[in-house]
């Protein structure tokens, strides 16, 4: 049988999903975390490396890790051997052992909070807030850990029978030291010179930051100190608002200038909550000019290169999401920091699999046994697989959480897929005097019919769900457009030829 253009699409479209949740099934596990000035971190271990072995035996999973540690006797100080892809690393440990592991991916499907698990910290302010200068602190809040890069969060106002307010935050996939790292700062931003601040973080002074452009952000230089460590120095643009270019300006117009004859007698300190992060040279072509762009250049260090790169990129990053967010408007102090367990997990997830599968074989076989033909139910099976398989590929391509909400959507996209299949079927069984080609043609229009009702109604709920309903009406919204565009018409492209033959 001669395959059509539509079966090619879905074909090509199915095989490019796959490429895009990437499965794999290598061994070991990965390293999620690791305490700082440890003597494993002093010794080059970095997060993201990949566990083989611990103390010579083969590890396969977080379950192997955790039964081989579970035999290792750390009340005294005992030999601690680890070989990762990168290396193999030899300790002396007493206590514990200063890391936190999980399992390598298996694609790169990402799940939410509920079936992954993450970090929570409960977050209190150095003052009694009301209830607007919480919400005031949950939005600043939001939008740096939104800057930052980090996905599925939650952040909510909660308070205690005294009446305290405080800031939960819970992040899926995060470490508990991920977390602090970024809400324990208030991330004051300051550049002075001298004791006179010239501008700060935030909307106010900062009128844009470059950050995923190379030719005005990244990292300049690396070098190897006298001590051996590696040094790699970033550096990006700055735009400041005419405001505070105009200070820029009547701050520096009476400074003098050094020896070199090339920059200011005085330099441009840069602070991060009053910590002096770095000092920029002023050329003398600025002084007392009214300049919106500056460029700001930090470093970062490391064992290696490797590392010195990425710890360069981390403090770059750190410093621009500082840059645009401005200041938390309060100090905060961290209450609680824990580690959330998946409230679902691998095991829910592998029955919500096999309950689907159970039902589309169930449907299938009643399929067989209303139209008594087996390509038919086999057809019906593919389609509906293709549909799972494609909303997957999506998530994993766009970075998208999958969480129940999300899960609830792909069932109910197969449900629908499944109700447009038996609509073709039917109408491709029905009279004699229409051709198979106007037969399909018209269960076409009314499967393009509903998709257009259902997706009047989801794109609402997406806009306006930022809870729970957002992962629902996502998924949901991907299936039924795949579906109608290329799974549907693929399966009606079946059923013709079935018919035809």
């Amino acid at each position: 049988m001669k395959l059509g253009w539509r079966i090619w699409m879905l074909i090509i479209v199915l095989i490019l999903s796959l490429l895009a949740i990437s499965p794999s099934f290598k061994d070991g596990i990965k390293v999620s975390s690791i305490e700082k000035n440890s003597s494993l971190a002093e010794a080059g271990l970095t997060t993201g490396e990949v566990i083989l072995e611990v103390n010579g035996q083969k590890v396969t999973d977080k379950h192997s890790y955790a039964e081989i540690i579970s035999k290792i006797d750390l009340t005294d100080q005992k030999r601690f051997d680890i070989k990762t892809e990168k290396g193999e690393y030899t300790v002396l440990l007493n206590g514990s052992i200063p890391i936190s592991v999980d399992d390598i991916p298996k694609s790169k499907i990402q799940t939410g909070l509920d079936l992954r698990g993450g970090a929570r910290a409960l977050v209190q302010a150095d003052q009694q807030l009301t209830d607007e200068q919480l919400a005031d602190l949950i939005e600043v809040s939001r939008n740096r850990f939104n800057v930052y890069g980090l996905s599925d969060i939650q952040i909510k106002g909660v308070s205690d029978l005294s009446g305290h307010k405080f800031m939960l935050i819970e992040v899926a996939g995060a470490t508990p030291s991920d977390l602090e790292s970024l809400i324990a700062q208030q991330g004051k931003f300051e550049a002075k010179i001298g004791n006179t601040s010239v501008f700060v973080g935030g909307a106010n002074d900062i009128a844009d930051v470059c950050r995923n452009d190379a030719a005005c952000a990244g990292v300049t230089e690396c070098a190897q100190d006298q001590g051996g460590q590696y040094v790699c120095q970033f550096r990006f643009t700055l735009y400041l608002t005419q405001q505070a270019a105009e200070r820029h300006a009547e701050i520096t117009k009476n400074i003098g200038i050094d020896e070199t004859g090339k920059y200011l007698a005085e330099k441009l300190y840069l602070y991060v909550d009053e910590q002096e992060v770095d000092s920029l040279l002023v050329s003398t072509d600025l002084r007392g000019q009214v300049t919106t762009q500056i460029a700001i250049q930090g470093s970062g260090q490391g064992a290696d290169q490797e590392k010195a790169l990425k710890d360069a990129r981390e403090n770059m990053k750190k410093l621009q999401t500082v840059l645009i967010t401005g200041s938390l408007p309060y100090k905060l102090t961290i209450v609680k920091l824990d580690t959330i367990s998946p409230v679902l997990g691998d095991t829910f997830i592998r029955m919500i699999l096999l309950a689907g599968l159970a039902a589309l074989i169930v449907v299938a076989i009643i399929i067989f046994i209303r139209y008594r033909r087996w390509k038919a139910s086999l057809a019906l099976l593919f389609t509906s697989f293709s549909e799972l398989v494609i909303i997957l590929g999506v998530a994993s391509l766009i970075g998208w959480n999958l969480d129940l909400p999300s899960i609830a959507g792909i069932l109910a996209t197969i449900g629908t897929g499944v109700d447009s299949q038996i609509v073709i079927l039917d109408e491709a069984r029905k009279g004699l005097q229409t051709s198979i080609k106007e037969k399909i043609k018209r269960a076409l229009f009314v499967i393009f019919s509903s998709y257009a009702a259902s997706l009047a109604s989801l794109l609402p709920l997406y806009w306006a769900g930022a809870g729970l309903f957002k992962g629902f009406a996502l998924t949901t919204i991907i299936g039924i457009t795949a579906g109608v565009f290329i799974s549907r018409p693929a399966f009606a492209e079946m059923i013709k030829k079935m018919e035809e033959n």
